[in-house]
């Protein structure tokens, strides 16, 4: 479950480009001017849009298109933005300054990517689904998979070789459609453990094994040569050589500094013990200068006798500092010097955690690299820990020695049942909050490592959300502006479309962790197009924070902090007590502009944009530091604004005419997104060619819900609506209502298009002097414009 508390966010909001000095940080902290955001420890709702997530059978078309036979005469088919095969021109890799993507022949790229479990299928519905996949605009798929073995007859170090063959065909069929394909061949938390292995030996889970364990970490890299070593049959490359593979993924969802370290039990936990001694005698010498440093700080189960110091609890890390470790000098007279000695001692262990990681993901990539062969970008890891605020930047350092930073996030509302986790069934409770009225949840709200490319290796607006046509403008818009370098849906096991179905085949149900649905994979082209095409400019930074490392161990509140992110199947509520810390720089800032950061340097050199004319939180509104976006978070509702790409989502109908630079878009509808794109790289007045794309609602046929309150496990009061049933196929999208009016005096043609690019039909035009207007179709999303 997400995270039902919320932090409040107060401080000084910093005036113009400031120099940060030593002392700013602690004296924002100290300044409780008002809380930064509307909302509180509660999901924020608009009582006039809590009932438009229903679709009215009576407004709604079946959603049954055609299987895409990927006719020439398709008038949609975005193909053409791909290469002709992935890696023609080399290995992708980083561009001159590090902070991008660039192919082998040195020319920028971004990724429209999602994640694919069609790999599992067979070989002519690989094929198909690249070729529906390319001619959407996407142009990498993640291979989430899990490379040991899962027989109970084979050792730790053997692999899957099904799974293999299987990936070697998913890499052959995406490379011809030129998609790049990423390798995520381990996820901890997932695998099956096996009778006959040596570990784990007391603990129930592998994970955060793979960072100190050498019996774990020699089977591992055996795993990594069994799968990229030997010749893919069906590209005649090595995994290793082919510059199709474009990212590996160490790990998946791991981490030293997150809540499951407290699983590490009996002789699994000896091991670490034992590497943290170690690491402790070396960076102090002896035991007595510990004890010194430590002012005797003790834990339950210490034998420093017998070469035994304990790790205090993570919860301990996730709590404010005893004493501020960069200022222990101004203790007043009298201060208890244990607090020092305890804070010395839960900087130490978080030193030691985050190096831990460090070293294993330096000694990979070397291993990958020289003794493999790797061509390929290296991401290190793409998890978050215990504390967003006061644990995150250390988690990110950890990664650096790869080459692309990357994260899992999601948005989503509550949802509680048996089930809930993987399905939707009869008798679930949710709430449907739309991120239009929390902008602090959007995904994209990230704090970039200065210096290195940012993926989101798994997103989605996670159903039983309603609002989800809103996800691919959004992600569209503020990764162009903030140059986060690509996002993967979660995701896709069909060809082609996914009907509603079982989660798992065989429990009535609704799957939930779907994305080739109607308003997530049918709002991608217009988006993909947008982002990849870069017709969304990216801003200057807006803030640039400097984090000397011993501010990372004494786990100091940084200037700005992403948002705790939200993952149903493992989030564990705050625990009782634990602080909602403050940070200086307001938390919308992410919508701004870029929010940079970078390790080991000097606090002083920090720069914070003056926010003030793009942020204004009494009338609940923001505006992109380009002028491009903004945000009525008030109203739920984002606006597009640039020369090439123009539209809308959100609540549309309360809004009434909404005027654009060239566009006019007066909605019917309570809530939907439209995007207008030129598909020839014009300005829109110019273009011969435009895109209209609309998304509303989606929900399966007989879908039922009923409003219900109740009190989460927290004891939280909760507003939402229970399942009553969950509908069958097929999905029943709520008709457009809609009138766009354009200025072009040279568009002459509207054709509707079928969800294949096909022509349906033509629609009239309206032309008033240099005004074209038109009233979409109600049963259609999209909508060809032509000046012939």
């Amino acid at each position: 479950m997400i995270h039902s508390l919320k932090s409040h966010w107060s401080g000084l909001l910093l005036r113009g480009w400031s120099v940060l000095g030593l002392g700013l940080g602690v004296a924002v902290l100290a300044v409780a001017c008002h809380a930064w955001l509307p909302w509180g420890n509660s999901t924020p709702t608009n009582p006039a849009v809590t009932l438009t997530n229903l679709v009215d059978p009576a407004q709604a078309w079946d959603f049954t298109p055609q299987p895409d036979r990927f006719s020439p005469q398709a008038l949609l088919d975005l193909r053409f933005l791909n290469e002709a095969v992935a890696g023609q021109s080399g290995f992708i890799r980083r561009s001159d300054n590090g902070q991008d993507f660039v192919t082998g022949a040195g020319q920028p790229i971004r990724f429209w990517a999602v994640n694919t479990e069609i790999w599992k299928s067979n070989p002519s519905a690989m094929a198909e689904h690249a070729r529906f996949l390319a001619k959407r605009g996407v142009n990498m798929v993640r291979w989430h998979g899990q490379i040991p073995s899962p027989s109970s007859k084979d050792d730790l170090n053997a692999i899957n070789l099904t799974a293999r063959d299987q990936l070697w065909r998913l890499v052959a069929a995406m490379k011809q459609e030129g998609i790049y394909t990423t390798l995520s061949p381990y996820f901890a938390a997932a695998l099956p453990l096996q009778p006959e292995w040596p570990v784990p030996r007391d603990s129930d889970t592998m994970m955060g094994l793979l960072f100190f364990d050498p019996v774990v970490q020699a089977a591992y890299k055996d795993w990594w040569r069994a799968l990229l070593e030997p010749v893919n049959p069906y590209t005649g490359l090595a995994l290793k050589d082919d510059p199709a593979v474009a990212l590996l993924q160490l790990q998946n969802e791991d981490s030293l500094l997150f809540w499951t370290l407290e699983r590490l039990k009996g002789r699994d936990l000896d091991l670490l013990l034992a590497r943290y001694w170690d690491w402790l005698m070396t960076k102090y010498g002896s035991l007595d200068r510990i004890l010194v440093a430590w002012q005797q700080s003790s834990i339950e189960g210490d034998n420093p006798s017998q070469g035994r110091l304990r790790l205090a609890h993570i919860w301990e890390l996730t709590q404010s500092p005893p004493v501020d470790g960069a200022h222990r000098s101004r203790l007043p007279l009298g201060q208890n010097s244990k607090d020092t000695g305890r804070a010395q001692r839960l900087a130490d262990q978080t030193e030691f955690l985050t190096t831990t990681m460090m070293d294993f993901h330096r000694a990979m990539v070397e291993f990958l690299r020289q003794e493999i062969g790797v061509k390929a970008l290296i991401n290190a890891n793409n998890w978050k820990t215990a504390d967003t605020t006061r644990l995150n930047d250390a988690e990110r350092y950890g990664y650096s020695p790869g080459d692309v930073m990357a994260v899992n996030r999601y948005y989503g509302g509550l949802h509680t049942g048996q089930y809930s986790g993987w399905a939707i069934v009869a008798g679930d409770r949710f709430t449907d909050p739309s991120v239009l009225f929390q902008p602090n949840q959007l995904p994209t709200n990230l704090k970039q490592v200065s210096g290195y490319p940012m993926v989101i290796t798994e997103s989605s607006w996670v159903p039983p959300l309603s609002y989800q046509s809103e996800g691919p403008f959004l992600v569209s818009l503020f990764q162009s502006l903030t140059g986060v370098d690509g996002f993967y849906w979660f995701q896709l096991n069909q060809p082609q479309w996914r009907s509603p179905d079982s989660a798992n085949g065989y429990l009535p149900s609704l799957g939930k962790w779907i994305a080739d649905t109607p308003e997530l994979l049918g709002n991608f082209p217009a988006a993909a197009l947008i982002y990849r095409q870069g017709y969304v400019q990216t801003g200057t930074p807006v803030v640039e924070e400097h984090r000397p490392l011993e501010a990372l161990w004494q786990r100091q509140a940084p200037l700005i902090s992403e948002e705790s992110s939200f993952d149903p199947n493992r989030d564990q509520q705050l625990p009782k007590g634990q602080s909602l810390t403050q940070t200086g720089v307001h938390p919308l800032a992410f919508l701004v502009g870029p929010v940079q950061v970078s390790y080991g340097r000097d606090r002083t050199q920090s720069k914070v944009m003056d926010l003030s004319p793009y942020l204004n939180p009494r009338r609940k509104t923001l505006t992109s530091i380009t002028g491009e976006i903004t945000w009525d978070y008030g109203q739920g509702l984002c606006l597009l604004n640039s020369p090439k790409a123009q539209g809308a989502t959100g609540f549309l109908q309360a809004r009434g005419a909404i005027k654009l630079r060239d566009l006019t878009i007066t909605a019917g509808n309570p809530y939907a997104t439209v995007m207008v794109v030129a598909m020839d790289g014009q300005p829109l007045p110019q273009s011969e060619k435009i895109l209209v794309q609309v998304g509303t609602t989606a929900r399966p046929t007989g879908w039922q819900q009923k409003p219900v309150e109740w009190t989460d496990e927290q004891g939280n009061r909760q507003k939402g609506y229970e399942v009553v049933s969950y509908g069958a196929p097929p999905w029943q999208v709520a008709n457009t209502d809609m009138l766009l009016e354009l200025n072009h005096a040279a568009i002459q043609r509207a054709q509707v298009l079928d969800m294949n690019g096909m022509v349906q039909a033509d629609i009239p035009l309206q032309r008033h002097g240099q005004v074209v207007s038109l009233r979409l179709p109600p049963k259609a999303m999209y909508v060809l414009l032509s000046s012939r």
